[in-house]
């Protein structure tokens, strides 16, 4: 009994000074909170940085409330800074430290400790400061990036601390180059500030050039040589990215020109008939889109986010069903008379713009882009968009498909022989009306899919098929009537060379030079790329 005695007055001897030094610690921390409540917005920059430097696990959550406005003060007497909670007609105030109620506050002598956006940008900054050290990489990686951004030097001790514990490739890359920033921009040698120039060059990039055309202007004369050199090598190869990226940009305009004209490819080549309502195809399949992710989300909310995969086939049969009514009524009592054909069709766009104007409205309607088809990534010096490169693989797979179709299965085999020789072909039992029908309603549904996809990069509005009509006949002329590997060439070669003329003269200039181009090639070669054999196309 005694021996116990003694154990526990010697560890009460022990964790008094202990306990001591936590109070101390938390009156001294307790102090730089109600700093936040004295001053002007100077004294309260003061403060703010204060609590950084103190260290305490409570200093994020604390500039969180700041920055929320839930912090005050009493306005009459100052006193410790609260925390208020409760409702707007009952608030209630605690102790933002120890998270006790204050009892008797009278709330009309409270106001609110304000910050301005030069505070917020503070605070941005200290709770990037006070993630570096976190055990989530994101959280670590967002810090880091925002410490790039601002890199004011006195952080530069606690980036140090965090380089040296961190061991993620790429959040330390993204330190290193934050804390040579820092460098550049503070008082250091001649050697320090050319490793930093060096670290910065070595990142490349746009910002790698801001930052080193920014530390031209205050470098020491021994290093503007070396910044020079850097400089000079960054614009090498951002020019040769620039390329890249058009090269990039092109082959994504030409996928979205590729799924909008491959569908009138089929119809133009087969049945020769210039349909100006394959537009209206593209924009029908867009509002089916629509409404299948409407009714997703408000019957099946679990599924919203595999709502395309629904749409992709209700486009495609609606727009198809859409296209074989059209071709039953009205096409197929004017083949063999394009001029009629033509205004035909154009009587139809217009009635189907506006039926769809009378159901939904003449406004813009919001397709939500799923979550794998949303933001971007980086590829050495490109920048690539989910959604654009989604559409390019979904563009091969509707070409590699219809490709099968068309050399794999009898109807691929019937649509072949009637654009090859009509008379031939029909000669031979097949049904050639049919074969007309059921391909203006493959030509149709194909373009619905286009709709669906471009829905994930346009506005989805009764003139989304305006957009992209002549477009899609320019690429089936110039690729080949009726040719499937034309119209991939076409579309992928205009959709490059227009992303090249757009910066020199405009996106307006650069389709009319692109028409001209087209225009000229025609002359040389009347069928196109690929020219389809047979008798029929020779005669």
């Amino acid at each position: 009994m005694y021996r116990a005695i003694k154990i526990l007055l010697l560890t009460l001897c022990l964790a008094l000074p202990v306990f001591a030094t936590a109070l101390k610690a938390q009156e001294d921390f307790r102090v730089l909170v109600d700093a936040l409540g004295v001053g002007d917005f100077p004294e309260r920059e003061v403060a703010i940085k204060a609590l950084v430097a103190s260290g305490d696990p409570l200093v994020s959550q604390i500039l969180q409330q700041l920055s929320d406005g839930r912090l005050y003060v009493n306005s009459e007497n100052g006193g410790p800074v609260l925390l208020q909670g409760g409702t707007e007609d009952e608030p209630s105030f605690s102790d933002p430290v120890s998270g006790e109620v204050v009892a008797d506050i009278d709330a009309d002598y409270m106001s609110k400790v304000r910050i301005n956006n030069s505070l917020r940008g503070v605070i941005a900054s200290a709770m990037s400061q006070l993630t570096l050290l976190s055990p989530d990489r994101g959280a670590r990686l967002a810090a880091a990036q925002g410490l790039l951004r601002d890199a004011d030097p006195a952080n530069l001790e606690l980036l140090n601390s965090a380089l040296a514990a961190e061991r993620d490739a790429e959040v330390k890359a993204t330190m290193e180059a934050a804390r040579a920033v820092m460098v550049l921009k503070s008082d250091v040698g001649a050697e320090d500030k050319k490793a930093a120039i060096d670290t910065i060059a070595e990142r490349g990039g746009r910002n790698a050039l801001t930052i080193l055309t920014s530390a031209m202007a205050t470098a020491p004369d021994a290093l503007k040589g070396d910044i020079q050199t850097h400089i000079n090598t960054i614009n090498r190869s951002l020019a040769v990215w620039d390329v890249v990226q058009n090269v990039w940009y092109g082959l994504s305009l030409g996928s979205v020109l590729l799924l909008a004209a491959i569908g009138l490819a089929i119809t133009f080549g087969v049945m020769g008939v210039i349909n100006m309502a394959h537009g209206e195809m593209v924009m029908i399949g867009a509002y089916t889109t629509y409404v299948v992710q409407q009714y997703i989300a408000s019957t099946f909310p679990g599924l919203e986010v595999y709502s395309l995969a629904f749409a992709v086939p209700a486009a495609f049969l609606f727009t198809g069903f859409v296209g074989l009514v059209i071709e039953r009524t009205v096409i197929r009592y004017l083949y063999g008379r394009p001029l009629e054909t033509l205004l035909a069709t154009w009587g139809v766009s217009l009635i189907l713009q506006q039926a769809v104007r009378s159901i939904f409205g003449p406004t813009n309607r919001e397709v939500r882009n799923p979550s794998w088809m949303s933001g971007a990534f980086e590829l050495g010096g490109l920048s690539i968009t989910w959604n654009r490169l989604w559409i390019i693989v979904f563009s091969m797979a509707v070409f590699v498909t219809l490709l099968m179709v068309l050399k794999r299965s009898a109807f691929g085999l019937q649509m072949r022989a009637v654009t090859q020789n009509r008379r031939m072909a029909s000669s031979m039992g097949i049904r050639t009306g049919w074969v007309d029908a059921f391909t203006f309603a493959l030509g149709s549904g194909i373009a619905g899919m286009a709709g669906v996809a471009l829905s994930q990069i346009d506005n989805v509005s009764p003139n989304l098929g305006q957009s992209y009509i002549i477009d899609s006949f320019m690429v089936v002329v110039f690729g080949g009537v009726g040719n499937l590997w034309g119209t991939l060439v076409g579309a992928l070669s205009l959709g490059v060379v227009n992303k090249f003329l757009e910066p020199f003269a405009g996106a307006v200039l650069g389709k009319i030079l692109v028409l001209v181009l087209i225009i000229l090639f025609i002359q040389k070669r009347p069928r196109g790329l690929f020219a389809l054999k047979g008798r029929a196309v020779e005669a």
